[in-house]
């Protein structure tokens, strides 16, 4: 008998009414299964992270103790595993093991952009036509400046007030969850991936210093790449139907039914990536409009919050209100960067104008798409860590 994982190799995108009633179960007790192994992880990275930063946690995090370095490590490690939620979801694990929230806010905002490198790559597709490729590269982007545009706004906020870290402190507190205070009662989640936890690190114990920290953070970064990938195969295997139709239904229907839209698939698919990625071809086809897809877009921003908050529900003790916090601070800024850039007049259409003057470029010099995506996503984050050096 196949398995889930097998069926997904040759129909990960099968519409959910073709699938027989046994191949559906199989996949949705396999997605169950998924993030069973998702919480689990994150709760071994906040383990590790405790263990390989007992006495040297200030030396550790002196690195990325610059904003700006913690922005680039966010922005480049999302671009190179292409998946903000496996990002968003270890960096919520690295703060329960005691990353301090000053920087991992801007590692947050850095996986914002990061994630935005896979419909960019899509867009290429296009490239034996200039007028798909064109159109194509267009809606690609537009999802690049936006979230540049979001940095620019919010990141000196944060700097000079720390506006989201209070904001989200303040939601925590509203939630009855002290800033620094241990959650206690039952935790279903706990009980179920706790003997995992420290069956691994019982295993690990037999290591010198601070290599079992070292390598349950190893297992658990892999755990949540491999976990989160396949779930999002699986959940668009069942989903991506639904998706389609969701897209269609709201356009014309005004932009907050597009935001809503984008949002609750992003939630389906488990992944930004792909509900961006769904509209690009669209847009290139001639389907759709870059200014259709536009708020769609936008909804896909905050849609990709809910990973953060399912992995946050995984941490328990004396972190589990940070790992709440870092986890709102995402929704937060995704929801304000919305509100601002698309609710006030002037800047609503700048993503799409300089996307569009962009795509005519790159359109008639394709060498530049490919500079472009180097120069953003990989080059000028490391030539801004090398200068820093």
């Amino acid at each position: 008998m196949t398995s889930p994982i097998s069926e997904l190799s040759s129909s990960a995108v099968t519409p959910l009414h073709e699938l027989s009633r046994g191949s559906k179960l199989r996949r949705w007790l396999w997605l169950l299964f998924l993030v069973y192994v998702m919480l689990t992880a994150v709760s071994i990275i906040g383990s590790g992270f405790k263990l390989a930063t007992a006495e040297h946690a200030r030396t550790l995090f002196d690195f990325a103790s610059n904003p700006v370095m913690g922005l680039i490590i966010g922005m480049v490690g999302t671009a190179l595993i292409q998946s903000s939620s496996t990002v968003t979801s270890i960096i919520v694990a690295m703060v329960a093991g005691g990353l301090p929230i000053t920087i991992a806010v801007p590692m947050m905002m850095g996986a914002n952009i990061g994630t935005s490198i896979t419909n960019t790559i899509v867009s290429l597709g296009h490239v034996a036509n200039k007028a798909e490729f064109q159109r194509a590269f267009n809606a690609a982007t537009i999802h690049d400046f936006f979230n540049v545009f979001a940095v620019i706004i919010f990141l000196p906020l944060e700097i000079a007030f720390g506006l989201l870290e209070h904001l989200s402190g303040l939601l925590v507190t509203l939630f009855s969850i002290g800033a620094t205070s241990e959650v206690t009662g039952f935790n279903p989640i706990k009980a179920v991936t706790e003997p995992v936890v420290d069956g691994l690190g019982g295993l690990l114990s037999i290591l010198p210093g601070l290599y079992p920290g070292i390598f349950k953070i190893l297992i658990g970064i892999v755990l949540i790449v491999v976990s989160i990938t396949y779930m999002g195969k699986i959940m668009k295997s069942l989903m991506v139907g639904k998706a389609k139709d969701i897209l269609h239904a709201s356009i014309g229907r005004g932009p907050l039914a597009g935001i809503f839209s984008g949002s609750v698939v992003t939630v389906l698919v488990q992944s930004s990536s792909t509900t961006t990625s769904l509209m690009v071809p669209l847009v290139g086809n001639g389907v759709l409009t870059a200014k259709d897809i536009y708020p769609f877009t936008l909804g896909a921003n905050i849609g990709t919050c809910i990973t953060a908050l399912l992995a946050a529900m995984a941490i328990t003790g004396p972190n589990a209100a940070l790992a709440l916090q870092i986890a709102l601070v995402h929704l937060l800024y995704n929801v304000l960067a919305v509100s601002i850039i698309y609710g006030i007049v002037f800047l609503r259409n700048l993503p799409l104008d300089l996307s569009y003057h962009l795509s005519v470029r790159v359109a008639d010099r394709k060498i530049l798409g490919v500079g472009y995506i180097a120069g953003l996503f990989f080059i000028l984050p490391l030539s801004i860590i090398f200068l820093s050096r």
